[in-house]
């Protein structure tokens, strides 16, 4: 008789996200056996022979069907947890990545001292940047902009599902300044920032989401350069830009900053150790 008990199942899952190529797959077995279960992971512990049912094995295999194919497990669960929170995700938006983590935390130290602090977030996606700080910092006044609809409905869901009072979540292109006529304390963005080249050796689940919000085409550095020199303005006199870079563009950013007139011109790491995060400060 098949041991369905759920160590087995659990350990089965791992074999299998292994063979498929995935590497994180001791990390990917866990978060499918918390989904199928309904388990947090003491309790997955201390009912390690609980029996998997005929509808969890059913989950299970459909999960497993899509992963071999590699479409993104977040896709698949339809939800992903950024900075302690859950954040609605699935085709045509961006997965929040642990690496933006470090962006977040960042913006919040440089808006520390700054009551009632008035933020920008451009290329908004999901909203987990923009939403994160608006909680983070309940007096603050977030507005979130995309340009894209798909992305801008799971914003507006991921506000709700958040219960976010203090943002809100608007249409429009970075590229052409929207909304560069308010003032703002904090302008943060994450926007595509792949080269072409990179591209073509990314993961294979990468292929699922939205190229648009990865790749900004020939010039990697098109929206840092069009969002200092559209927003720029749009700061309140020592108010911070932070902006989340691809690996190797933390120096020419700052270049960019410090050649547009900020100072205080900064890079982060994140928790790779890959320089992940640039801000600086208006006059």
């Amino acid at each position: 008789m098949e041991n369905n008990s759920v160590f087995s199942v659990y350990n089965k899952t791992k074999e299998r996200l292994k063979s498929f190529g995935i590497e994180d797959y001791g990390f990917e077995a866990r978060v499918i056996i918390r989904h199928i279960t309904g388990f947090d992971n003491k309790k997955i512990l201390m009912n390690y022979n609980y029996v998997i049912d005929d509808r969890q094995q059913n989950e299970l295999e459909r999960i497993l069907e899509k992963r071999q194919a590699r479409y993104p497990l977040q896709y698949i669960l339809g939800e992903w947890s950024f900075y302690g929170r859950t954040f609605k995700v699935g085709d045509g938006v961006l997965i929040p990545r642990s690496d933006t983590e470090v962006v977040v935390e960042t913006a919040l130290e440089l808006i520390g001292d700054i009551k009632n602090p008035h933020i920008l977030d451009l290329c908004a996606g999901s909203g987990a940047i923009g939403l994160t700080l608006a909680l983070e910092r309940r007096d603050s006044r977030v507005t979130l902009v995309e340009k894209f609809e798909t992305p801008l409905k799971y914003a507006e869901e991921n506000k709700k599902l958040n219960n976010v009072l203090n943002a809100e979540c608007v249409k429009g292109d970075v590229l052409n300044g929207n909304f560069s006529e308010s003032k703002y304390d904090l302008i943060i963005s994450n926007p595509p920032y792949v080269s072409i080249e990179d591209m073509k050796v990314l993961q294979p689940e990468v292929r699922y989401e939205p190229q648009e919000a990865l790749c900004p085409g020939e010039d990697e550095l098109l929206f840092y350069k069009r969002i200092i020199e559209n927003y720029r303005h749009s700061l309140n006199p020592g108010g911070k830009i932070c902006f989340e870079v691809g690996i190797g563009e933390g120096k020419s950013v700052k270049e960019l900053l410090s050649t547009a007139g900020f100072f205080e011109v900064g890079c982060k790491e994140d928790y790779g150790e890959v320089d992940r995060v640039v801000f600086g400060t208006v006059k």
